[in-house]
């Protein structure tokens, strides 16, 4: 089993917040945390600093291997920063192939 993990706090989110699937959009000053095993990605942001965590929609995605999983990362905290709803992003191409 090959898995890693990117966790990002204090990233503020652009006008549109996140839309996760419990709670619906969040805003502000979030955590975001990417979890990668075996060719797939799930992303889960929270209020920084609180417990709870939600799953931003669009998780889990396929990814196939840990660089992309790092670069999906990377886009989600991009998307979250936007000014439009973030979800979560399509796979950067250069990520999508196999390294």
């Amino acid at each position: 089993m090959s898995w890693a993990s990117w966790t990002t706090p204090g990233v503020y989110s652009g006008h549109g917040g996140v839309l996760t699937e419990e709670v619906g959009v969040v805003s502000g000053d979030l955590t975001v945390h990417t979890t990668w095993v075996d060719g797939e990605a799930a992303v889960t942001v929270q209020y920084t600093g609180a417990a709870d965590w939600f799953t931003m929609s669009g998780s889990p995605a396929p990814c196939p291997s840990e660089t992309a999983s790092r670069d999906l990362h990377d886009a989600v905290i991009e998307a979250v920063r936007g000014p439009t709803t973030a979800t979560v992003p399509p796979l950067p191409q250069a990520s999508a192939e196999i390294d």
